[in-house]
């Protein structure tokens, strides 16, 4: 049998924020890139919806950046998002995604970014059960909870899915 590799650099930094915030999720690296939430779910023998996605929104007129963690099966509804954050939003270029997370898409972790972000969290995952989360390279993911996800990221959890008018 042979030793596992060793994680590559973005996904050693994810582990390292992982233990950091006193939880013992082990990164995993794949054989193959999973840049999509159905790629992923398939390398892993899991549905679409337990897949943990991240996705970098800002602010149209502050600029100001917010991560929303969502079911690899859902979209994120913009007029709710824009609702919470009181401006329209737009998603994130790859150079500003890179610059608050460290991370480049199609690899974006939950936790371990370069600044602090707002995070909002989908609460259609607490009724999943088991997640998996990408962990800084499309090769690497982590297994985890909703409840976790919630702790490590002190996101707020919303219906970012929903209609934006009551």
């Amino acid at each position: 049998m042979s030793a596992p590799r060793p994680l590559s650099d973005a996904a050693q930094r994810v582990q390292d924020a992982i233990r950091a915030l006193g939880f013992e999720n082990v990164v995993l690296e794949l054989e193959h890139p999973v840049k999509t939430a159905q790629a992923a779910a398939d390398a892993l023998g899991c549905e679409a919806a337990q897949i943990v996605k991240s996705l970098v929104f800002r602010g149209v007129t502050t600029g100001t950046p917010v991560l929303v963690v969502a079911s690899g099966a859902n979209r994120v509804n913009t007029d709710v998002l824009a609702a919470l954050l009181g401006e329209p939003v737009e998603m994130a270029n790859p150079k500003l995604v890179r610059q608050v997370t460290g991370f480049a898409i199609g690899g974006i972790p939950p936790v371990g970014h370069a600044q602090p972000l707002d995070v909002v969290i989908d609460e259609d995952l607490f009724a999943i059960g088991d997640l998996w989360a990408a962990a800084g390279h499309p090769n690497s993911m982590f297994p985890l909870t909703a409840p976790e996800l919630a702790v490590m990221t002190n996101g707020r959890v919303l219906n970012i899915r929903g209609s934006a008018t009551p």
